[in-house]
């Protein structure tokens, strides 16, 4: 949900709400405009889940990045403050001397992952996209769980890839990760289902 902007927000600001609120609600900043999203349901957080080991266990052999999940308050452009429910870090791309690095270091991701839900659509399909295409992102996912699809966006791209069977993804040239979407999708209902029987 996007909250009127009566006033332009700052990264301070926000920062000041998450370290109130943390973790939850999730707090963005995008060219002044305060983005607040509610805690993620169950399943929203077992597609994240499910989406960052599959990451994890390609990153760990390909060693090409990080995968990890929200809440992390990046920092891509000056001013804004986005917080992907996925994302990869590239390796190599955060560099702090005398210091532990911050989320906010951050500059670029190989990929950005967001997971619909009924109170993101705009935010996730239209804001966001926009943003990290033009911020240093080099692919954009939107999981759609009730279609069982995912949108590919690159920055190249006028119109996304819809994916429904399989996605492969090739960063840097790398060996593919290939991912089986209707495998993917079943597991998730299959956990689901047996968390409703409990």
């Amino acid at each position: 949900m996007s909250m009127p902007v009566t006033r332009h927000w700052t990264t301070a600001d926000v920062r000041e709400l998450i370290q109130e609120d943390r973790p939850w609600p999730r707090y963005e900043l995008l060219d002044g405009e305060l983005l607040v999203t509610p805690a993620p349901r169950g399943p929203h957080q077992t597609v994240a889940f499910e989406v960052c080991l599959l990451l994890d266990a390609y990153l760990s052999t390909a060693r090409l990045g990080l995968a990890t999940m929200s809440p992390a308050d990046l920092e891509l452009r000056p001013g804004t403050i986005m917080q992907p429910d996925v994302f990869v870090i590239p390796n190599g791309s955060v560099r702090v001397a005398g210091r532990e690095a911050e989320w906010s270091d951050i500059r670029a991701l190989m990929l950005a992952v967001e997971i619909l839900s009924p109170g993101s659509l705009r935010n996730d399909r239209v804001l966001k996209r926009d943003f990290y295409l033009a911020n240093n992102v080099e692919e954009y996912w939107i999981v759609d769980v009730d279609a069982r699809a995912v949108e590919r966006w690159r920055p190249t791209q006028e119109t996304p890839e819809l994916l429904r069977e399989t996605l492969v993804w090739s960063p840097r040239d790398g060996d593919p990760l290939v991912i089986d979407l209707v495998a993917l999708f079943a597991r998730i209902e299959a956990k689901w289902k047996l968390i409703r029987e409990l």
